[in-house]
């Protein structure tokens, strides 16, 4: 069964480019995890301080390995979670599971 996570950012004003550019820096390597399916990033072209995540792992320990990796540390909890002024994750998994 996968795990799939969606999370909706808001950057705080001025910091958007460097929440951007973080969220960019996690692309590759999340998705060179072995048990990541799909990592996405979006951003509101309307709103650029307003970022989507679409994530996607084979299971919830692929998503708790993601976690403990060391870009997550770097880029998100070091790199744009203390640029954010708002933050809303949730953690789903298939209806049919």
């Amino acid at each position: 069964m996968s795990y799939v996570v969606i999370a909706r950012y808001r950057a705080q004003p001025g910091s958007e480019k460097q929440v951007g550019d973080s969220l960019r820096n996690m692309l590759a390597p999340s998705r060179a995890e072995s048990g990541n399916l799909r990592y996405d990033v979006y951003r509101d072209p309307q709103d650029s301080a307003a970022f989507v995540l679409c994530e996607e792992y084979t299971d919830q320990a692929a998503f708790e390995a993601h976690l403990a990796s060391d870009h997550f540390d770097r880029w998100l909890r070091q790199g744009t979670l203390p640029l954010l002024a708002e933050r809303h994750r949730h953690d789903l998994v298939p209806l049919d599971a």
